[in-house]
């Protein structure tokens, strides 16, 4: 965009014209957030029409740049933005607010309103989310056009992100900026509107500490547009706000912070600065008095549709320009990188590679947190779009590719840490909600697959993370290991128990348990071959057996998420099944039971919801419904696995926290030993 600076009648009546189509849709809707995106409507506006770089005719277009509306509950903010620029959403829409099969609902969604890039609401994820989409903007460039100068690749792009109060109290956006200041993530502006306002009333209640220092401490570029004049007047120096995003975007070494100092709610005559106006209607009397001051009629969304068409009109021309000139570079890029132009090809797609190959594992004993990381590296030459790392704690995850330079600006390179602004291991730092957030921001920026480390206890800190991911159908990819009590001394703060049942609760989350080293590379390979859900694997410590597939069935089974891994030595009477380090446990207790006389089938069941997602006739098979005498057994609650066991079954499972000593002891004492299952089973057989 041009560094001329223009403000017409046109964009302050366009700007006024968001505001009162705020306050009617959260009154029609009865309910909603309108005090942020009235006193917002200004900043918004500058953003989507003299400073981002969109098509409003391609929401997919790569070289856009990125907007997040971290205050997702001021999703008016954006929704009218989308309506004055023409990005798909109609006066209608904006009508139907917080209402069933709506466009915009309460709070924006990702893959349900074009243009919104990811779901946000619950406070601060948002800027977790922009933070990794600032990273994988530099990842994508060093990619696929590592030596053009900045600022001329058509890869790069700036990430812009719109924060409260409320944001900024939360301690994912802490964790998140804490990690872009160490990474000079100088494509990253966040605007944070300083209005001192949140539902119980003003922040220094409970928030009182210099924000400006806390963000300079990070290591960001600071400055601060006062609307307020330090308490003393309101003028919305939008020049101001207009030059210090332009001096934002001139700083290449580090991210950027824009305090905005506002009013909330300003300029309604009456409820301006209460917190009455965050989070609900404003009434019909000062919605009179605020269209009487605005100058606009009474009536609800009564606005001039002719002044909407010709603000749509200058940004769709803006646009074509910008696009234009995008094309021309991105087809120069494309003649002179034709190796580069097939990747970016094919990973735009999401396909993997035509003849992507994993390794195979002998039997013996491995843990499955080896295996991934052996599966990995055999992934690194073949899928460049594949890059991690690890909350600290790679060295245990398995989550380094051998010899990946670590991702890292030069300045914190050394010889213990070689890399570079390019490199492919990520270093997240003893963060896992930011990490989730992270992760899914890398996801959604498009070009590249995402994963992150950590012990699966501590998967706790980032379950909001997850649960967004899966909100959002984003293939995220999260590697959970030290899955059990099998953990050993470090005890029950470390030892996860309820874990697996929290985790297959949440509606499109893929959590897999591979039982063994073949089981595990076929669960990476089924992961990145979903793109429309994330997945979480589950992997061991401790070593466990690598099953012998001459005797056992092959471990493509896993793929559907529950097999036939041994079968009976005849018609079966009895049924186990079991997940990750319990399967070997399993194999045991069938010897036995087989020597006793009991034809007895073993399940491996990694993943209940590839199992679930078969044909009826497949499960049938796999688990026939006249076999009612049927043992789960897994290191965890049995939560989950009545729907598999059925009333007339079992479940071998630990339904209490651990304790400190090795590993075989914690499983020996808990009962995962084949001596326990056999017990159980003799016991539901009689």
């Amino acid at each position: 965009m041009t560094t001329q600076f223009t403000w017409t009648e046109d964009d302050q009546r366009a700007v006024d014209t968001a505001r009162v189509l705020a306050v009617d849709a959260v009154e029609k809707a009865g309910n909603g957030h309108p005090g942020t995106a009235v006193s917002l409507a200004p900043l918004a506006y500058l953003l989507f029409h003299k400073v981002m770089r969109i098509d409003p005719q391609d929401p997919s277009w790569q070289g856009r740049d990125r907007f997040v509306l971290s205050a997702g509950h001021s999703s008016l903010t954006l929704y009218n933005q989308l309506y004055l620029t023409g990005c798909g959403l109609e006066l209608d829409d904006l009508k139907a607010l917080r209402t069933w099969g709506s466009k915009t609902p309460g709070h924006p969604e990702y893959g349900h309103t074009d243009f919104v890039e990811t779901t946000t609401g619950p406070l601060g994820s948002g800027t977790s989310n922009a933070v990794g989409m600032a990273m994988a903007a530099r990842r994508e460039r060093g990619l696929l056009d590592p030596d053009a100068e900045p600022g001329t690749s058509p890869f790069d792009h700036f990430v812009y992100a719109i924060a409260g109060d409320g944001c900024l109290q939360e301690g994912v956006s802490a964790e998140a900026s804490s990690l872009a200041g160490t990474q000079e993530l100088g494509n990253l502006i966040v605007l944070y509107d300083d209005n001192r306002i949140t539902i119980e009333g003003q922040t220094g209640i409970a928030f009182t500490e210099d924000v400006e220092a806390r963000y300079r401490a990070y290591g960001w570029d600071v400055q601060h547009v006062d609307f307020t004049r330090g308490g003393t007047d309101y003028v919305e120096d939008v020049e101001g706000l207009y030059r210090a995003i332009e001096a934002a975007k001139a700083v290449t070494d580090k991210p950027s912070l824009i305090r905005v100092s506002t009013v909330i709610g300003w300029p309604m005559p009456h409820l301006q600065g209460s917190a009455s106006v965050h989070g609900a209607k404003i009434g019909t009397a000062e919605i009179t008095a605020l269209k009487q001051a605005l100058g606009f009629d009474d009536e609800p969304f009564a606005i001039d549709t002719d002044l909407v068409e010709r603000v749509r009109s200058r940004r769709a021309e803006q646009s074509r320009a910008e696009r234009s000139s995008w094309d021309d570079a991105f087809a120069s890029w494309r003649d002179a990188h034709s190796d580069k132009a097939a990747c970016y090809d094919r990973i735009s797609r999401r396909e993997l590679p035509e003849d992507l190959s994993l390794p195979t594992f002998e039997p013996g004993r491995m843990s499955t947190r080896k295996a991934s990381g052996t599966v990995l590296n055999a992934l690194a030459d073949q899928m460049p779009e594949l890059w991690g790392g690890s909350a600290d704690l790679a060295g245990s995850n398995n989550t380094s590719m051998a010899g990946a330079p670590s991702f890292l600006p030069e300045s914190r390179v050394s010889e213990t840490t070689p890399g570079g602004p390019y490199g492919r291991t990520l270093h997240f730092g003893i963060r896992e909600h930011a990490m989730g957030g992270i992760i899914n921001g890398i996801t959604l920026s498009g070009l590249t697959r995402c994963y992150g480390g950590t012990f699966f206890v501590f998967s706790d800190y980032m379950r909001p993370a997850v649960r967004l991911a899966a909100l959002m159908k984003i293939p995220s990819i999260f590697v959970w290991t030290h899955d059990s009590v099998g953990v050993g001394e470090d005890g029950p703060t470390h030892q996860p128990i309820e874990h697996l049942a929290a985790y297959r609760a949440i509606p499109g989350l893929d959590v897999i348990r591979p039982a063994d080293a073949n089981e595990t590379a076929v669960a990476w390979r089924t992961v990145l071959e979903h793109t429309d859900r994330p997945s979480a694997l589950v992997l061991t410590r401790q070593d466990v057996p690598t099953a012998d597939r001459t005797q056992c069935a092959s471990a493509e089974g896993t793929a559907r998420g529950g097999y036939v891994l041994s079968e009976a030595s005849s018609v079966p009477q009895l049924i186990l099944i079991a997940t990750g380090s319990e399967v070997g446990v399993a194999l045991e207790a069938q010897l036995s039971l087989e020597k006793a006389g009991v034809p007895t089938r073993v399940v491996s069941m990694p993943c209940q919801e590839w199992f679930d997602a078969q044909d009826a006739d497949y499960r049938e098979q796999v688990l026939p419904s006249d076999v009612k005498a049927r043992v789960s057994v897994e290191a965890g609650i049995a939560m989950g696995w009545g729907k598999y066991v059925g009333c007339e079954g079992a479940s071998v499972s630990i339904e209490h926290f651990g304790a400190s000593a090795s590993g075989d002891v914690c499983m020996e004492k808990f009962g995962m030993t084949a001596e326990h299952v056999v017990t159980v089973a003799q016991q539901l057989l009689s």
